[in-house]
């Protein structure tokens, strides 16, 4: 698909038709990471659609360097539910994707639900410190250039502490992102080149689902709970047993099943 002379690749689960659900991934990432979601019983029941950003997976650099920030990724995320027609879809993002959908949100009129986890809504840069843990192994994907052993490391901290799961495919990830993706990410982010995102989810209309994974090891569960968010799914933040950042790779059947439920709410 090609949005604004954009090449964007994109990932389509084996259901043809059902609730359409827009899958975002999240830095230094890829389609791929939605595996565990789109080949399940999930996959089949919904039609999962889950895109490469600009520069990460199949989908080439960005044309613009503007692209590798969240208006970037805004831009590229409301003309591919654009492009794809999709009625009233769930729009689901984790990390960078779940800030990318907040940033979206205002121009996706028609979709009827959001879901968002390890993206705490922040208002300004200087609010990240409150909502993010420290964790030196998160520098590594704002660097250009990282090393395997970088990766690995990047790796480890967006799951669970001590975590079995494999992290080879995050790591493959991580090292075939171009590293312009993440340095503009960094500073566009840094200059606070990004929409109000609290005021966003307090306006919201929309149902939007918070999942936290129990044993986060970036973002803080006392910083999200205590937003004002109107529109929040079931009146709590979500929180998921034996999973970190990434629940949807550490504990995708409960996830998947998460997912279905706000989906029914919807219905």
């Amino acid at each position: 698909m090609e949005i604004d002379g954009q090449r964007i690749a994109y990932l389509e689960s084996a259901a043809d038709s059902g609730r359409a659900v827009v899958l975002v991934h999240g830095n230094s990432s890829s389609a791929t990471t939605w595996h565990p979601l789109m080949s399940g019983d999930f996959g089949r029941r919904f039609r999962c659609i889950a895109l490469d950003l600009p520069g990460h997976g199949q989908s080439p650099p960005a044309t613009d360097p503007a692209g590798y920030s969240l208006p970037g990724y805004a831009a590229v995320l409301t003309g591919f539910v654009r492009e794809l027609g999709l009625d009233r879809p769930i729009v689901v993002g984790w990390s960078l994707g779940g800030q990318i959908v907040m940033e979206a949100a205002p121009q996706l009129p028609d979709a009827s639900g959001f879901v968002i986890f390890g993206a705490p809504p922040v208002a300004s840069p200087a609010q990240m410190a409150e909502a993010f843990r420290p964790n030196p192994a998160l520098g590594y994907l704002f660097r250009e250039q990282v090393s395997d052993e970088e990766a690995k490391l990047a790796a480890a901290c967006l799951l669970a502490p001590g975590s079995p799961l494999d992290t080879a495919e995050l790591v493959t990830d991580i090292l075939a992102t171009d590293g312009a993706a993440r340095t503009g990410l960094g500073a566009s982010a840094g200059a606070g080149r990004f929409a109000d995102e609290i005021a966003i989810v307090s306006a919201l209309r929309q149902p939007l689902a918070i999942v936290h994974g129990a044993e986060e090891q970036l973002v803080r569960l006392d910083y999200l709970r205590k937003l004002p968010i109107p529109a929040l799914w079931r009146g709590e933040i979500q929180v998921l047993a034996d999973a970190g950042h990434a629940p949807h790779q550490e504990a995708p059947q409960q996830f998947a099943a998460l997912l279905s439920r706000f989906i029914s709410d919807l219905d």
